[in-house]
């Protein structure tokens, strides 16, 4: 029964991450805001079954109670979060909130299935984080200064840094934590983000060599004190970023060559200078010349992922306790263990539709500022992605890097929801800046439009206008003319009136004003002719009783 059980749902978990995922694609390239607004809402369906279908059946299978706890708690964050933001910031991106949440599904489920204990870690950190981030699309729209703290942002990176590479604690074989209260906490996590905001602020306005050096400076002693702490995944991320958003503010693809030629050449530093990349970089070649030491960890992820095949073997029925730091660091091969490669590659084509979404964010805003923010972000994030998946595949060496939103991490977790509620931020003052320039131009059509039609009803105030507009032409011909029409009179063609598209509304007015004068012309005119009848029958009558003759009439 329980074979049963978990087959079915992994076929099941399967088929709603294909829908989820083929949905999101689909919102990207539909214009309609109803149809959008309708598959956003299958979305939100799509994940609430996805946990029904997984935790109840982790429930059934391992007989722990929590599963079922845990489930009615994912539920409720999703619900409340897409209410909450529905209620607070109507403009945001749902497709990007959809996608957030369907991953951080994703993340409970793998972390629920492979340890209770830190899945509800993640789950309260990540409650926490998306409370707090509640105030930083405002804060994005409101704050203007956020801009003009340049230096301030790279004075706050070089000091978290510092105070890791002084303080922090080694893991690893780097130092990439420092515990505060019992509280560990990850600095260069969030100085990706103040990292991004530097390099926008210098690069917003001034593009000239000048600028761009000093930027390479400060990126570099960020890049410097992460390679003195050995944490070599941060500082590829940061490096690329810094090349992505030089090349965007510059336009100029030498600074993008001279970057990863710089790249290149301070990987070949690092293989020489650090015992630990030498033996990353051994591993990615053979991991099976040392099995049982350091080429365990990526021979056991890689026996993972192939014994899961296509669909996977179904919860609770693979071995991912097997692989060493899978809530972490390898997370993306217990995923394809128990799920399968197929729902693997829609986690990775989510990941990408996230990005593509921030691309798309990013090239729509006006303010260099923001636009640089957004692409920085994103270039984070995807290189990321990157960096987790290839070192888990063996496309690359592993670089210790987490995959955002669903690998264990209070600090990576954090940062991820910080980055995307700024992203948020970022499409609402985009769609801001949208209806202002639409009212904008209503308001320029609605002055062009009245224009117009002051312009014609001048022309037709005009004294000559006025003279001619009963229609009577050179030759007398005593025909009323409408607007827009001609009328021919004795000396050949007379317009007395034109129309024009943008004002048919005023020109039917003023034909009914004039079949209305027309009428009470009429009238007048025979009310005229009755009244003359009347008087010559009076004189015929008077005339008749003078001659004593009988009246007749």
């Amino acid at each position: 029964m329980n074979t049963i059980v978990s087959q079915a749902s992994k076929y099941i978990l399967l088929a709603l991450m294909v829908l989820f995922t083929i949905e999101t694609y689909m919102v990207l390239r539909r214009r309609d805001e109803k149809s959008r607004n309708r598959i956003m809402r299958k979305q939100i369906g799509l994940m609430v079954m996805f946990n029904l279908v997984a935790y109840p059946t982790m429930y059934l299978l391992s007989g722990d109670f929590q599963m079922l706890v845990m489930f009615l708690s994912v539920v409720c964050f999703i619900l409340v979060v897409q209410v909450l933001y529905r209620l607070i910031y109507r403009r945001a991106s749902m497709i990007l909130l959809n996608t957030m949440c369907m991953m951080l599904s994703v993340g409970f489920v793998i972390q629920s299935r492979l340890g209770m204990e830190t899945a509800m870690k993640q789950f309260i950190i990540t409650s926490l984080a998306t409370l707090i981030c509640f105030i930083i699309p405002v804060f994005i729209r409101k704050v203007r200064i956020v801009s003009r703290l340049t230096w301030l942002y790279a004075v706050a990176g070089i000091g978290l840094l510092g105070v890791v590479l002084l303080f922090g604690r080694i893991t690893g074989g780097a130092q990439l934590s420092v515990s505060l209260g019992g509280i560990t906490f990850q600095f260069s996590e969030f100085v990706k983000i103040t990292v991004v905001l530097f390099m926008a602020g210098m690069l917003q306005n001034r593009h000239d060599f000048k600028t761009v050096l000093a930027v390479t400076v400060v990126a570099a002693v960020h890049v410097g004190i992460l390679a003195l702490s050995a944490d070599l995944g941060a500082a590829l991320i940061y490096f690329m970023a810094y090349i992505v958003m030089v090349f965007v503010a510059t336009r100029n693809p030498g600074y993008a060559f001279l970057g990863l030629g710089g790249m290149a050449g301070a990987s070949i530093v690092a293989y020489r200078l650090f015992d630990h990349v030498r033996v990353r970089v051994a591993v990615w070649k053979d991991p099976f010349q040392d099995y049982e030491g350091t080429g365990y960890q990526i021979v056991q992820a890689l026996f993972g992922v192939c014994a899961g095949g296509w669909f996977g073997t179904g919860l609770f029925k693979g071995n991912p306790d097997m692989i060493p730091l899978a809530y972490e660091d390898f997370t993306f091969a217990a995923i394809c263990e128990e799920f399968g490669v197929l729902f693997a590659i829609c986690l990775i084509l989510l990941c990408m539709g996230m990005y593509l979404l921030i691309v798309n964010i990013a090239t729509k805003l006006e303010k260099p500022f923001y636009r640089l923010v957004a692409v920085g972000l994103g270039t984070e994030y995807a290189f990321q992605v990157f960096l987790t998946v290839g070192g888990t595949t063996k496309f690359i060496p592993m670089t210790g890097i987490t995959l955002p939103l669903i690998s264990y991490g209070g600090s990576s977790i954090m940062c991820t929801i910080i980055m995307i509620s700024i992203i948020q931020g970022l499409y609402i003052m985009r769609t801001d800046e949208s209806q202002a320039r639409e009212e904008e131009r209503m308001q320029q059509r609605l002055r062009r439009r009245i224009s117009n039609q002051e312009q014609y009803l001048r022309e037709y105030q005009r004294p000559e206008r006025r003279s001619g507009y009963p229609g009577q032409g050179q030759g007398g011909s005593g025909q009323n003319v409408r607007y827009g029409e001609s009328a021919r009179n004795g000396s050949g063609d007379a317009r007395t009136g034109y129309a024009d598209g943008g004002t048919t509304k005023i020109i039917r007015k003023l034909n009914r004003s004039q079949n209305r004068q027309d009428s009470a012309d009429e009238m007048e005119r025979k009310n005229g002719q009755e009244i003359g009848d009347t008087d010559e029958l009076a004189k015929k009558i008077e005339e008749q009783t003078k001659n004593g003759l009988e009246i007749h009439y």
